[in-house]
């Protein structure tokens, strides 16, 4: 039973956590709600960092999830720049900020997402390596992709995942001279394949994009703390004034992992172990968005989603779970880019190795086209690229496990509505 007595604590200030506190209130819970944030901005949302901000197209205020003024008017305790450094599951308490004040939790939701992977390799410390997680690294990135543009610069990125070419895609709009070294055959390789991979290397190398693939960054040269170089595992080396790590992220466990929660193996992404009610092995505290690790029942695997949308209904869900709701949470993984002038959704799981066909329904050569993914004839995934409102109906056939007939999925004048039961 919830009451006004108690006290719930949330730690993270991405748009999972800031998500789960306005649910609690518009859930009716009246207790206390503690909102711990180790920046020291508001909650923010991270798609605009890599897309619209990073490109001057939106305000640096669009980002945030709720006006500085919505937490005081909502009751929200709100801690910004301060880190916790220790949950006690005994005593259920967190401890935090440079004075270690102590707070007593009834539930605790962890959303600390992730952090960017580093590369290991030397030269990481001059001045012009760069990383793309937080508002801080945006700010910065996006006065360096200017003077870059104005100044006939180059960036070296190493990692042709998403953030990786959708930088590329910001610097050549500024003007860069871009190179991007992958170490797999083509971009977004573990996420859409080889078959479609090369559609993005195309966009790319149209907008004057150079790939490297096959190799990796072994090295990053540089003179009086400045980029000069940046050298790969097969001799080459590129010029450059700047380099992007775009190399992944892992998960932020420390603080789980230190209360004894139960962590997920690599092989599943990491994360903290939770159920469908993102529960961890602790039945007081949840998990939710980057740092959380479900078993998704629709796919048969443990996975952990990094997107904006596990955050942005993950958090809710998360929220509806501490307050004793009945919730079980297996939405389709969805997500979405936008690079130069292709839009594209992605929904599903995917990739190499769980699926035995690839169809395509319109124009892959125009960039106007729906991608799916299937297993015996089930849809797996589906990514329409500047195709729109049809995210429902791949949904509904990835969700109901529908054998289709190909051919009429392949057919743009069959609507994707009658393939599903």
């Amino acid at each position: 039973m919830v009451d006004a007595d108690q006290t719930f604590v949330i730690v993270g200030g991405g748009l999972a956590g800031a998500k789960a506190a306005e649910t609690l209130r518009a859930e009716g819970f009246t207790g206390r709600v503690i909102l711990i944030c180790d920046e020291r901005d508001h909650p923010y949302e991270r798609p605009p960092l890599s897309k619209g901000y990073l490109l001057g197209k939106e305000e640096r205020d669009s980002v945030f999830v709720h006006e500085p003024a919505w937490y005081a008017r909502n009751d929200i305790e709100l801690h910004l720049g301060e880190t916790v450094d220790a949950i006690d599951r005994t005593a259920k308490t967190v401890r935090f900020g440079e004075d270690g004040t102590v707070v007593r939790y009834d539930k605790l939701l962890l959303a600390t997402g992730a952090e960017p992977r580093r590369l290991d390799i030397p030269g990481t410390d001059l001045a012009g390596v760069h990383h793309l997680r937080r508002l801080a690294h945006a700010e910065r990135l996006k006065g360096v992709l200017a003077a870059l543009g104005r100044d006939n610069g180059h960036l070296v990125i190493a990692g042709a995942g998403w953030i990786g070419l959708e930088v590329a895609a910001a610097a050549r709009e500024y003007g860069a001279e871009v190179t991007v070294v992958e170490p797999l055959a083509t971009p977004l390789h573990s996420v859409l394949g080889p078959e479609l991979g090369n559609v993005f290397a195309e966009l790319h190398r149209e907008h004057g994009v150079r790939f490297h693939f096959g190799a990796r960054l072994t090295e990053i040269v540089g003179q009086d703390g400045m980029v000069l170089a940046a050298r790969t595992d097969d001799g080459e080396e590129h010029p450059a004034h700047d380099v992007l790590a775009a190399v992944g992220a892992a998960p932020r466990i420390a603080l789980a992992e230190a209360a004894g929660l139960e962590i997920a193996d690599r092989s599943h992404g990491g994360g903290v172990v939770v159920d469908e009610r993102l529960r961890t092995s602790d039945p007081d505290i949840h998990a939710a968005g980057d740092v959380a690790s479900f078993h998704h029942a629709l796919f048969d695997t443990r996975l952990r989603v990094e997107h904006w949308a596990n955050a942005l209904n993950g958090g809710p869900a998360a929220a509806r779970a501490m307050l004793g709701r009945q919730v079980t949470y297996d939405r389709v993984p969805y997500f979405f880019s936008d690079q130069y002038d292709l839009g594209m959704e992605y929904s599903g799981w995917a990739p190499p190795g769980t699926y035995d066909e690839v169809v395509i329904r319109g124009d892959a050569g125009k960039r106007e086209f729906i991608a799916f993914w299937l297993k015996d004839r089930r849809v797996l995934a589906g990514m329409n690229v500047n195709v729109w409102d049809v995210t429902d109906p791949i949904q509904q056939l990835i969700s109901t496990k529908t054998q289709v007939n190909t051919e009429s999925l392949a057919d743009p004048h069959v609507p994707l509505e009658s393939l599903v039961p």
